[in-house]
């Protein structure tokens, strides 16, 4: 390309300049980028507060021209200072310029975030990028005028491009926007390219920021690929990128947005808002998205964003039809009604074909359990029921009814390999026969099925018979050794030596440091337990009076006993 070959030789003649110029002069260095993002990521940008990076820098500029003695007033009056060539004798004075485009753009950004609500501010955010380019074609004649190095003449004429790029972005000029930008990504990466592996990685950062811009204003000048390109790029940014993306694929697709009547299954969906235009455009390219994917990580990443612009789509439809679905009527659906049943068959099935890629996932992944699968392929029912709940059209039912067969069937085959895993070859081969009749029931609709999921079950075919018959001989064996008295089966139990005393085994496991002879702590015994409760209320009982029935008897034994304890009292009356 013309601006690489004038990359290259421009740094060809920066090398030039730098080897006359340091016989004699003082060469200046001003690392632009590495400033502008350590100040950044320290005040406020980490968290999207341009107001108060725009703050840090007008603090900067006053320290800075306090320090190199450049002040703009005096008590009374401003009196404009700019910076020349000849006032140039340190490095700092090179960083005035750049503060303050660096300044007029973060208040452009703020602007932005404001322009949501306020349309007026857009004017506003226009003349601070225009002021913020000016200010940084004073930084680039400054550092061209003064003896500085290949690497600052190089970081300064990135940035000029890149503040131009915004500004022509912000007012549509789609094709200067895009040189500014691309010329912008290859100085960066020409930087990045030659400088060490620790500093490189701020220099890539930036070309991947520049990448989405430019794809935009690809799309712009008339390529309609340049919104797949846009999708792709979304799982592999995060944070305020990933915001300003999300921004332009919005814009994007309302620009997309046609007035042709939007039907599904025969029915008009009415008046579709804006929101729920802008995804059925999306999920109209998504297939072909999803086709350019090179992994199933990429897939799945893509697919849960889907979701989740779903999710928003279907909240903001809810609540522009509000009024339409508090009088809805019970018998025939509205066109609102409909709108929202099949954003919500797109959701449910977009959700099935992340479970699916999972399920992909899984299965090349050598670290998989079969448990693992068969959660993912019970999910993968779960959202069919939920879809052949949305109509009763008996070819929509009997399309779900023949792909719940089909995953049934690998539901089934995946639940016998668990338990076959686990020796239990019966169970296995019950399941294993149960895969294959719901995978014979499911090949019974035909053209119902779809084809992928055709040729997956015919491929199943040949698996459950081999597994079957595998799981088949495994039970053979073990019942033969069961059989035999010597073989390792046999000997092993979990019974204690205590407990099989009258049995003779041969037991290995009595010869290691920890046999099983008995168990410790012994286990407990059922033993009767005290009462809870006493009968205080015999204390309490008055006995009847008997001496009537007792006669003379009770008297003659009251006074005897009453003579026999005064006479052992005193010692007197004995015999």
């Amino acid at each position: 390309m013309v601006i690489e070959e004038k990359g290259t030789e421009l740094l060809k003649e920066n090398q030039v300049n730098d080897v006359a110029a340091a016989k004699g002069q003082k060469t200046y260095s001003l690392e632009i980028l590495k400033i502008i993002k350590e100040a950044q990521q320290q005040h406020g940008l980490r968290h999207g507060d341009y107001q108060r990076y725009r703050g840090y820098c007008s603090r900067r500029l006053r320290r800075l021209r306090k320090v190199l003695k450049v002040p703009q007033a005096d008590r009374r009056h401003f009196k404009r200072k700019d910076i020349t060539p000849v006032m140039v004798n340190d490095d700092k004075f090179l960083q005035i310029p750049l503060i303050m485009a660096e300044r007029c753009w973060s208040y452009a950004m703020q602007l932005r975030q404001e322009s949501n609500t306020e349309l007026r501010k857009k004017f506003h955010l226009v003349s601070r990028l225009r002021k913020a380019a000016t200010y940084s074609l004073q930084l680039q004649e400054l550092i061209e005028n003064v003896n500085c190095d290949a690497r600052t003449k190089l970081e300064a004429q990135a940035y000029v491009a890149w503040i131009q790029g915004a500004l022509h972005f912000e007012l549509q000029l789609w094709k200067n926007a895009m040189e500014n930008l691309k010329k912008a990504q290859v100085v960066y990466g020409k930087l990045a390219s030659a400088l060490p592996e620790a500093e490189q990685v701020m220099y890539n950062a930036r070309v991947e920021e520049i990448a989405p811009g430019l794809r935009y204003c690809a799309y712009n000048i008339g390529d309609t690929t340049a919104i797949d390109d846009l999708m792709q790029m979304r799982g592999q940014l995060s944070g305020e990128l990933l915001a300003s993306l999300d921004s332009l694929i919005a814009q994007t697709r309302e620009k997309q947005t046609s007035s042709e009547e939007v039907t599904w299954r025969g029915k008009s969906c009415g008046v579709v808002p804006p929101r729920a235009a802008g995804l059925l455009i999306a999920d109209s390219r998504l297939n072909q998205t999803l086709e350019k994917a090179a992994t199933n990580q990429a897939k799945i990443d893509l697919l849960e964003a889907h979701l989740i612009d779903c999710k928003d789509a279907i909240s903001a439809v809810r609540d522009f039809f509000k009024n339409d679905l508090k009088n809805k009527d019970n018998e025939k659906l509205t066109p609102s009604q409909h709108l929202i049943t099949y954003l919500q068959y797109i959701r449910l099935s977009r959700t099935l074909e992340r479970n699916l890629a999972l399920i992909d996932a899984a299965e090349e992944s050598a670290k998989a359990k079969p448990q693992d699968i068969v959660r993912l392929y019970e999910a993968a029912l779960h959202n069919l029921i939920e879809i052949s709940q949305l109509q009763d059209d008996e070819e929509f039912v009997r399309e779900q009814e023949a792909k719940t067969k089909g995953y049934r069937a690998f539901r089934c085959y995946y639940m016998a390999q668990s338990l076959a895993n686990l020796h239990r070859w019966r169970e296995a081969m019950a399941l294993y026969q149960r895969s294959a009749q719901h995978m014979k029931d499911a090949l019974e609709y035909g053209e119902t099925l779809p084809k992928s999921l055709e040729e997956a079950l015919q491929k199943l075919v040949a698996s459950i018979e081999g597994a079957k018959y595998a799981a088949h001989a495994h039970s053979v064996l073990e019942e033969g050794q069961e059989e035999e008295p010597g073989t390792n089966k046999y000997t092993k139990t979990k019974k204690p030596l205590f407990e099989r005393l009258p049995e003779y085994r041969e037991d290995p496991a009595l010869l290691t440091k920890q046999p099983n002879v008995y168990k410790l702590p012994p286990s407990m015994q059922p033993i009767p337990c005290k009462p809870l409760f006493f009968d205080l209320a015999f204390n309490m009982v008055e006995f009847p009076d008997l001496s009537e029935k007792l006669g003379d008897q009770a008297k003659k034994a009251g006074q005897a006993g009453l003579t026999g304890f005064v006479k052992g009292l005193w010692g007197w009356g004995n015999k």
